[in-house]
């Protein structure tokens, strides 16, 4: 068993110089730091709902405009927020592993766009984006940023608002596909959804492939993703660990480092100094 280190910042460089092939996973802590609120767990609620009881298939056939009012305040948020010094600093670790000729790749389980806006290139988004819709109808995939989205959404989505004193959507009021008219929905992986087998293939050779991987801002509960960094452990490459949480989420992860990601990831990876 490997002997874990508790914030060892010398031992992290150590392993950073000799690492050629980078694999970076992210999740919902990376991101909360910007202000993204956490649906999943105790306390994650809009209005009165559970995530999982709007994040479903079920939830937008039975009600797809209040699911939009949803995903309309998550893309309202999502769109306005900034990202912070983890975001910014994998982004720099990014450019100078290019400058090393070292692989990196960025795997993330957000769907709000932040790390590519601070800079990241090689991003594989595991459960799809704010800034895309999707058709159900013919399928077709479209990136929109239109805050609202379209008119009938217009001032919806308050997540303090009373249901009853908001006019339910008219279905024929919604997002529509601007190829064939038809009713779109967020593209993300909703519950009980599967996530695209090419983009988890894409994943999975990745982690097969990499020597280094860093865990940042995930509890490492959420599958499939939550077997990726135990699989590199297993073939006895180093796994760092940045999150809250006082005690690495495994027994054989190198290091951990607890406390907030835009914290202690600029200082572990030499940007002490991101404004």
């Amino acid at each position: 068993m490997t002997t874990r280190k508790l914030s060892d910042y010398t031992s992290f460089k150590k392993l950073v110089d000799k690492a050629q092939n980078i694999v970076v996973l992210t999740g919902a802590g990376v991101s909360a730091e910007s202000g993204i609120p956490v649906f999943r767990g105790a306390g994650g609620l809009w209005r009165k709902y559970r995530a999982t009881s709007l994040a479903s298939p079920e939830a937008f056939r039975a009600n797809p405009g209040l699911v939009w009012e949803f995903y309309h305040y998550r893309r309202d948020v999502a769109f306005a927020a900034k990202p912070n010094n983890a975001h910014i600093a994998l982004a720099k670790f990014e450019e100078d592993c290019k400058k090393l000729n070292k692989k990196f790749h960025l795997i993330t389980q957000n769907v709000d766009g932040l790390h590519q806006r601070a800079g990241s290139k090689n991003v594989i988004e595991l459960h799809g984006a704010l800034n895309k819709i999707r058709c159900t109808e013919c399928k077709v995939i479209e990136e929109n940023v239109d805050i609202p989205i379209c008119e009938a959404l217009k001032d919806r989505g308050n997540p303090l608002a009373s249901e009853k004193d908001l006019p339910p959507i008219n279905i024929e009021d919604l997002p529509k596909c601007t190829q064939c008219g038809q009713l779109v929905r967020p593209h993300i992986v909703w519950f009980g959804e599967s996530l695209d087998p090419n983009i988890l293939q894409m994943a999975k050779n990745l982690i097969e492939s990499c020597d280094f991987c860093l865990v940042i801002g995930t509890s490492s509960v959420v599958y499939p993703a939550a077997q990726f960094a135990p699989l590199v452990a297993e073939r006895g490459y180093p796994v760092v660990e940045f999150n809250l949480n006082d005690e690495p989420a495994q027994d054989n992860f190198h290091l951990h480092f607890s406390g907030p990601c835009g914290t202690t990831l600029p200082k572990a990876l030499g940007y002490d100094k991101l404004q």
